[in-house]
């Protein structure tokens, strides 16, 4: 089928179809016209309160696949929380500021507020094509003076409280576009941008001290129970905590000592050379004197800064000439200097123990150091153990080790840090792999830092009158680096202290801090205070936030962390920015390949009956690809647009939630989303034949029909409901179709039936606030027609309450088997006499003849599940 098929043949001619172009619009005007989604900063209702938040989207220009499951997702949970009695939050903002924007400046010649706030609005206009429950009126973007002004205000509180401090680090520095860039900036040792070398620079950056919040960061995860157990791992393993010593190694020629940081203080006695990282003090040192050495160090800073990075790289050295003295042992060990250690962990050096670290096993099979094993792995023979291209990095006991001989490692490590505390050459520490975040970005389209540097008196902030500090307009990008260093009188200023000249800050911050609080913003986004405090605790923490997984470290962690800092400067009392977290799969797509190599668009080509695909223009054949992420690059991308046009809001919603678990990666299909239209036009057709008006009372006598569709409906009220609960939207995508079926029995055993009419207007009373999650458009419709037109917005109604008298069955059918095999059915009362069961079971024909002069041995009865009857012979 080609992907431009449309739907319009596959309903009957003669039947009444369901007009989605004219409905979806009419009640999304309605909802708006009615305030259903707005609710007040601090509510005084009474009603509980429900926050819901998908990640904010950045303003790209269209949305896309990924965000349409986003927001399906976060949008049935805002409405059945809704229908259950809660005060929903559910607000929507743009994650603006960003690197795409300048990059539209210097390619096109537009200005990046310009090409921002142009892709917010046509962005708008499509996510409210969806339908989505959400409150407009608390919409903000992030370059917003109004947003970015408040967070001015949240940094200066911050420095003032001693969160923030400004230092020197190393960063990634692009020589060619003068900027600092993020270690997944660096590909192979390249700006992502320019192509140029990355240079390892040493530059002041402002830095919150998160690492100070580390051993809470850590110890609270234990207690996020409604986080994916992944995204919990993800971030311990980020934050790292280690346990392990601080060893003091001499320099032999007596002119200093080099402190290593260690978790395997045990294996000292397995030494065979110390490294240094190529920023280290003594590595300078050296580069002064040596240039041979000068180069090393100058390769090494060519490369990236992050762990990720080093792990890739061959690892080199450079034998720096000094030697130092294990404390331990006695020997001497050379001094390199490797590209593989990271100036950021520990102390920027490390002992080198070959025969227990990969690592530095690699280093020394390269350099023909000395490999000493030092732990024997069970089984092995002392004399004859030796490591050869595998490190031994399990399990054993000490040997080759002095006073650590036979001692298992965990307890050899507490001695050897016992021995290094004595000696006084050593200390027990706790480390962190989590370092400090650094914020400061060499770029115009972000949040500007509000301070200012005076030769006299040092660092200055913004006074608060002067907040937002805008951005100036009249910038150019007509060469590389910081606009705002090039703009010729931004960055001039009087000192707010002293009135002398002064200058601006230049940096703007990482857009990590602007969407590490937004969520706070929400609560009172017109406040004219970073949060209102009463709003932000009544709101906080967000009860379900919702987005991709690949969000589950930076992002999550800085959002932890703001809410820390954000509780110290007393501008809220929550803990944890979420308490529920839930990670939504990818959407895939065939990707498609022409006979040139060119990647193809799916409207680009045409299914064939036998598999096959041509292109619909040339005819040629076409290579279908692989099942994959929907991405720009391979060009497997389906227009959401195009979809809500031709087949409405509502069926794109529901494909999306019927695939697949909503955590698993989902495939979108076209015969997948013609089978969600088609669906949608069969509850519609239903509808038209479904009692109109006001139920009135339950009548005396209902048929057996009428009460088995009323024990379906409140049995699907149950199942449904416990769906949305856990998030199992494909199943209750999956009871719905069963109710559908149920409906369709019910109209075929006939209206006229006693309680007939009253069961089916009930059903279909439950069944539009059922599917108003999900299709929220098409339950309304459908709710007017039944009630023409008196009933109120399914929007603003409740949920569905079971009837438990309902959710027991009248009867149970029960198996009858002889010698096991499967006879007849009966059906009989729930709980029934065995004595009645056995009766009915021998009354029934077809077990009647199989038993006919046959003599009945022994009866087996599984109460409301079987009989069999065992014959003689």
């Amino acid at each position: 089928m080609s992907s431009s098929t449309t739907v319009q043949a596959e309903t009957p001619a003669d039947a009444p179809r369901y007009d989605f172009r004219a409905a979806e619009p009419r009640w999304q005007a309605a909802w708006n016209e009615a305030s259903c989604f707005r609710v007040e900063d601090v509510p005084t209702d009474g009603r509980p309160k429900y926050y819901v938040l998908e990640m904010f989207p950045y303003p790209s220009g269209k949305i896309h696949m990924g965000h349409v499951r986003n927001y399906t997702l976060g949008d049935v949970v805002a409405r059945y929380k809704r229908a259950r009695g809660f005060s929903v939050l559910h607000p929507m903002g743009w994650d603006a500021f960003g690197l795409p924007a300048e990059n539209a400046a210097r390619e096109r010649g537009v200005h990046p507020a310009k090409w921002t706030w142009d892709n917010i609005a046509n962005m708008r206009t499509e996510l409210q094509r969806m339908g989505l429950s959400i409150d407009w009126t608390r919409e903000f973007a992030t370059c917003d003076p109004s947003y970015y002004g408040q967070q001015q205000s949240l940094f200066i509180d911050m420095l003032r409280k001693g969160l923030v401090e400004r230092r020197e680090a190393y960063v990634n520095w692009d020589p060619v576009d003068n900027t600092v860039l993020a270690n997944e900036l660096v590909i192979d040792g390249r700006g992502w941008r320019s192509g140029a070398l990355v240079e390892k620079k040493k530059l002041a950056t402002w830095v919150f001290r998160i690492t100070d919040e580390a051993p809470e960061l850590l110890s609270a995860l234990d207690e996020m129970d409604r986080w994916p157990e992944r995204v919990r791992l993800m971030q311990a393993n980020w934050i790292g905590r280690s346990e392990g010593a601080r060893v003091r190694f001499p320099l032999v020629d007596g002119s200093g000592e080099i402190e290593v940081y260690t978790t395997r203080p045990d294996t000292l006695f397995g030494m065979s050379f110390l490294a240094v990282a190529a920023e280290h003090p003594i590595a300078a040192a050296v580069a002064a004197g040596n240039a041979e050495a000068a180069a090393f160090v100058a390769d090494c800073q060519s490369k990236g800064t992050s762990e990720a990075v080093l792990e890739t790289l061959e690892k080199k050295g450079f034998d720096t000439g000094l030697r130092v003295r294990n404390p331990f042992n006695g020997q001497d060990y050379p001094v390199w200097i490797a590209n593989f250690v990271l100036m950021e962990y520990g102390t920027g050096a490390i002992f080198g123990c070959p025969a227990h670290d990969q690592r530095d096993l690699d280093f020394a099979r390269k350099y023909d150091l000395n490999v000493l094993p030092v732990v024997l792995p069970p089984g092995e023979d002392a004399a004859s153990f030796h490591v050869a291209n595998k490190a031994h990095d399990g399990v054993g006991t000490l040997f080759n080790s002095g006073f650590l001989d036979g001692l298992a490692p965990d307890t050899a490590r507490k001695a050897a840090i016992a021995k290094l505390e004595e000696q006084g050459i050593g200390r027990g520490v706790v480390n962190w792999r989590l370092r400090d975040w650094g914020v400061s970005r060499q770029r115009y389209w972000g949040c500007p830092i509000p301070v200012i540097h005076c030769d006299d008196c040092g660092v200055v902030t913004v006074p608060q009158a002067d907040l937002p500090l805008r951005l100036p307009e009249d910038v150019t990008f007509d060469r590389p680096g910081n606009p705002l260093d090039h703009h010729p009188t931004w960055k001039h200023v009087n000192c707010p202290s002293c009135g002398k000249p002064a200058l601006r800050e230049t940096d703007t911050f990482d857009t990590f801090v602007d969407s590490s609080w937004y969520f706070a913003r929400f609560c009172s986004p017109q406040a004219d205070v970073p949060v209102n405090r009463a709003a932000v605790d009544h709101w906080l923490p967000v009860d379900q936030y919702i987005g991709g997984i690949e969000h589950a470290i930076l992002h999550l962690l800085y959002s932890r962390y703001f809410t820390r800092a954000m509780g110290h400067t007393g501008h809220l009392s929550a803990k944890e920015p979420f308490a529920g977290l839930f990670t939504q799969g990818m959407v895939n797509h065939e990707s498609y390949k022409g006979a040139d190599g060119r990647w193809l668009y799916p409207e680009e080509i045409i299914r064939n009956a036998d598999g096959t695909a041509t292109h619909k223009d040339t005819g040629e054949v076409v290579t279908v690809g692989r099942i994959e992420a929907m991405s720009k690059s391979k060009r497997n991308t389906i227009d959401p647009a195009e979809i809500i046009g031709r087949y409405g809001a509502d069926t794109a919603r529901w494909f999306i939630l019927s695939d697949n678990p909503p955590e698993r990666d989902m495939e979108w299909t076209e015969s997948g989303v013609l089978g969600a239209y088609r669906f949608t036009q069969r509850l519609f057709r239903l509808a038209e034949t479904a009692p109109v008006g006001t139920m009135g009372a339950l009548p005396a006598e209902c048929a057996p029909a009428a009460r088995n569709l009323r024990r379906a409906t409140h049995r699907t009220i149950v199942s449904i409901t416990d769906a949305l609960e856990n998030f199992a939207f494909n199943v209750a995508v999956a009871r719905v179709y069963e109710f559908a079926n149920a409906l369709t029995d019910a109209e075929r055993a006939g209206a006229d039936l006693p309680g007939m009419a009253w069961a089916r207007a009930e059903a279909f009373s439950v069944l539009v606030r059922l599917i108003s999650p999900m299709m929220p458009h098409l339950a309304e419709e459908i709710s007017a027609r039944l009630s023409e037109g008196a009933a109120a917005l399914i929007a603003q109604s409740g949920w569905p309450e079971a009837d438990p008298a309902l959710l027991v069955a009248d009867s149970v059918k029960i198996a009858v088997q002889v010698m096991g095999k499967l006879r007849g059915t009966i059906e009989v009362a729930p709980g029934a006499e065995e004595g009645d069961v056995l009766a009915a079971a021998l009354a029934d024909p077809n077990v009647a003849r199989a038993l006919e002069g046959k003599r009945v041995v022994k009866r087996v009865y599984v109460p409301n599940r079987i009989v069999n009857f065992v014959i003689a012979g």
